[in-house]
């Protein structure tokens, strides 16, 4: 392996002094704003390529010789520059503004045929993602904006695509896979996201049906790219919750491009509004930087890096939770005793050289490691009272417990240690068949090779005691009836799990596929076909070495018919998809590793269709909008079931279900208010699963309906001052049952899920209110105050139940855990 990465190096090394050079820019229009699309040729020769959504191109041309570069695409003018000669290996930044031909406002280009359309993908603007409110502000929060996504916990960047669940999301930062910590069990604990938005130049999201290229899993894509900057920019983001900044340059030329963003969070405010009256500190903090040098026109090195601690102490008080309704009203209340004290250090580097053999062959050789060590240490005692609270509107008690019916306790004990090294090897090629002009044939391949080293101690129990009776679990060869009648069963925890494991995973893996975009007859057609390969071995101290091998053949096909009055474009995708398990799959409840178990496997269908047309309320006013929808099935078997605890999830690790997911979805983005994106969605799924042949049930992340609003404004005397609205509702999930019972005999969903954030920010300095040249604030170009309520009509969301016993009754009551209330916070935003 050392001497095939060695080879690569020095052959790339070797090709890179051939006499050429580079030019490369990013192209804007009147508004300045980029524009993709636009073809960059050289006159006269077969050299060129075309801008990508984010107006970046770069072309290798001949050094030392007289060249003629022209700009040009259909609704805009065309620029040449002539006489234009470089010395070898030199790196030539041009910029220019591109002027539009038809002569509309149109600052959103929905309607514009992108590769992102034709193959399935969306894509969301950078500006949308820092602007949006959210309470986990990042990426994540505007995914869940979208149809095909749902989440009901507002401090988790976790989230479920069409029926799967949070290990079936692929995520790529610069073609670089990346990875969450394992043992996290509450979206309280999670800390950041590993995408920092203040980088993010690209965002790409596919949500099933997505090509080859991208990895072995069976729900969805996150596709990151960071941007390259062309100068010195710095920004800050301050709230009550923390702050996040970055500063970024060129050095050398432009040859060198570094990236620095430095985040720190504290979720207190959001923690401590809880029901719950207890010490915490949630303090999360990263650093992530991202850096290329151009050795030469061809050859350029990139590094990724970050660096993530988070820590989370908790330390619980008293707490009470009413529930039940006015007639049957019931309130638990809970006295505290010891601490949880999580900590989570994830070290994460990466390295890229990518080699341009000609303008048709990019070569590409990716390294990366992961490192991991979490600690989760908790011993908490709480002694629980069920009572009836006083329910007398004009009393002065309100709410106060008058009665207590049943008393109990619970020890919560845990010491659980994971370290975790993953290391990466990866080569990949691109290439461009050279064809006519109305033709664009691109091959896509690579190998990839993974070592996963994994170290895990898990230590878990919980005690249960009501009135004085330890109360066992629920064993279908034992019957507590107590305190009637004595219990025979043996002295056990209620729960428990014990294991050390020391495992290495090897894998393989390997894809390649062909994607022609073209015409037929007047129609423009995409079409895309390829095949992936994965093999991988489970082994280790105790365990049986086991070694499997799987392939994954997909393809899609899109078609835009040439329809002078409608636009419209078709797509259909779909394909085997494998999901070979990850080190939490291989595992089951009792922390045993299972080396046997097989990739969960799917069959994925989707039908797709983009509308895009104009509404106009003025004659000088026209609205690019875009009705997106989907329908797909999917057919999975071999499924490795879980229970949900929160955030964590617990496999059984035994391949017993089969299941489908069906749904449709719809999504309307456009400029509801002039010169702003907004968007609404719309979505019906159904997901159920089949364990042992014992029948249907609905899965865990069964989300039948949902609706979300993402709304941009501002007040049209004062454009600078402007408000973001994230709405989003869907019905309940299952997942209220306790974590031990059979799911056949106990189906239980919790309520609705509700959530509305608003933010409204005022600009001082931005693109809405520009300063005056004498003014301090010219120093800026953006600057901004504002004020965020989360959760604004304070609906009390519910993320599980917490059951507790009345051993007099032998009764079970479901106490709802809830979300965040309502919380106020206030921001600043600037930017050089």
């Amino acid at each position: 392996m050392k001497q095939l990465l060695t080879s690569v190096f020095l052959l790339l090394s070797l090709l890179s002094f051939s006499q050429n050079a580079t030019i490369t820019g990013v192209i804007l229009n009147e508004k300045n704003l980029p524009v993709g699309d636009i073809n960059v040729s050289i006159t006269g020769t077969s050299i060129g390529n075309a801008t990508d959504n984010s107006g970046f191109y770069k072309i290798i041309v001949p050094a030392n010789e007289l060249l003629e570069l022209k700009f040009s695409a259909i609704g805009y003018e065309t620029i040449i520059i002539k006489n234009l000669k470089l010395a070898n290996n030199q790196i030539f930044e041009l910029n220019p503004v591109i002027k539009s031909t038809i002569e509309e406002f149109k600052p959103i280009e929905i309607d514009a045929i992108r590769d992102n359309e034709l193959r399935g993908i969306t894509k969301i603007k950078p500006a949308i993602i820092r602007n949006m409110i959210g309470a986990q502000p990042g990426v994540e929060n505007l995914l869940k904006s979208l149809p095909s996504i749902s989440s009901n916990n507002e401090l988790s960047t976790q989230y479920n695509v069409r029926g799967g669940n949070f290990d079936e999301n692929l995520v790529y930062i610069n073609e670089i896979e990346v990875y969450r910590p394992f043992l996290i069990r509450s979206g309280q604990q999670e800390g950041l996201s590993i995408v920092n938005s203040d980088l993010v130049r690209d965002v790409k999201f596919s949500a099933g049906g997505f090509q080859a290229r991208y990895g072995d899993k069976l729900s969805s894509v996150l596709d990151i790219e960071y941007r390259r900057p062309t100068q010195f920019a710095a920004g800050i983001d301050a709230s009550l919750l923390g702050v996040s900044s970055y500063v970024e340059g060129t050095a050398f030329a432009k040859a060198l491009t570094a990236t620095l963003g430095v985040r720190y969070r504290d979720n207190s405010l959001f923690v401590n509004s809880r029901e719950t009256e207890a010490i915490t500190i949630p303090r999360f903090f990263d650093a992530q930087t991202h850096l290329t040098y151009q050795l030469s026109p061809k050859f350029e090195l990139s590094f990724l890096g970050n660096i993530a601690i988070n820590d989370y102490e908790f330390e619980p008080l008293t707490s009470q939770t009413n529930f039940g309704t006015v007639n049957d009203a019931q309130a638990l209340i809970i006295d505290y005793d010891g601490q949880e004290n999580d900590r989570y250090e994830t070290y994460f580097g990466a390295i890229k050289a990518s080699y341009d053999v000609n303008n048709n062959l990019n070569v590409r050789l990716i390294s990366s490691v992961y490192h991991t060590q979490e600690q989760e240490y908790y011993d908490i005692l709480a002694r629980y009272s069920i009572g009836r609270p006083n329910t007398d509107i004009g009393g002065s008690d309100l709410g106060e417990v008058d009665f207590t019916t049943s008393i109990g306790s619970e020890l919560d004990h845990g010491r659980n240690n994971l370290d975790a090294l993953i290391t990466t090897a990866q080569l990949k090629s691109t290439y461009t068949i050279p064809s006519s002009k109305k033709n664009k044939d691109v091959i896509d391949a690579s190998i990839k090779f993974n070592k996963e080293d994994i170290r895990d101690r898990l230590r878990e129990y919980t005690v249960i005691d009501s009135a004085g009776f330890s109360v066992r679990p629920p064993l279908p060869e034992f019957r507590n009836q107590q305190p009637y009648f004595s219990y025979t069963a043996p002295l056990v925890p209620f729960e428990s799990a014990r294991a050390d494991n020391d495992i290495t995973i090897d894998r393989v893996q390997a894809f390649i596929q062909y994607s022609s975009r073209g015409y037929l007859g007047d129609h423009e057609t995409f079409w895309n076909a390829g095949i992936r390969s994965h093999t991988w071995t489970v082994a280790g101290d105790g365990v049986d070495s086991n070694t499997q091998t799987v392939f994954s053949p997909r393809a899609q096909f899109a078609i835009k018919p040439y329809w002078k009055k409608t636009d419209m474009l078709f797509r259909l995708s779909g394909g085997l998809y494998h999901q070979p398990p990850f080190y939490r799959e291989l595992r089951d409840q009792q922390g045993t590793v299972q080396p046997q178990v097989e990739a969960q496997k799917s069959v994925h269908i989707v039908l797709g269709n983009d509308w895009s047309f104009n509404w106009s309320s003025k004659k000088d006013e026209i609205r690019p909008f875009k009705l997106t929808t989907e329908v797909y099935y999917k057919d999975l078997w071999d499924v490795n079931t879980y229970t949900l605890e929160n955030v964590r999830l617990r496999y059984r690790a035994n391949n017993n279900a089969t299941a489908y997911a069906y749904g449709i979805e719809t999504r309307m983005n456009g400029e509801f208010i002039k010169g702003t994106e907004s968007w609404i969605s719309l979505a019906y799924m159904r997901t159920q699963e089949n364990l042992d042949n014992r029948g249907f049930i609905d899965r865990p992340t069964d989300q039948r309906l949902k609706a979300a609003f993402l709304f941009q404004d501002y007040v049209p005397t004062i454009p600078n001052l402007r408000a973001y609205l994230n709405m989003v509702y869907s019905t309940g999930l299952p997942g209220g049952s306790p974590s031990y019972a059979d799911p056949y005999d106990f189906q239980f969903r919790l309520k609705d899920y509700f959530r509305a954030d608003l933010g409204v920010q005022l600009e001082l300095v931005g693109p809405n209110k520009v300063a005056r040249d004498e003014s301090w604030l010219a120093n800026f170009t953006e600057l901004s105050i504002g004020a965020q309520i989360y959760n604004i009509f304070n609906y009390e969301n519910q993320i599980s139940n917490l059951w507790v016993r009345d051993v007099a009754s032998q009764a079970q009551y479901a106490v709802p855990v809830r979300l965040t209330p309502r919380v106020f916070n206030i921001r600043l935003l600037a930017r050089l």
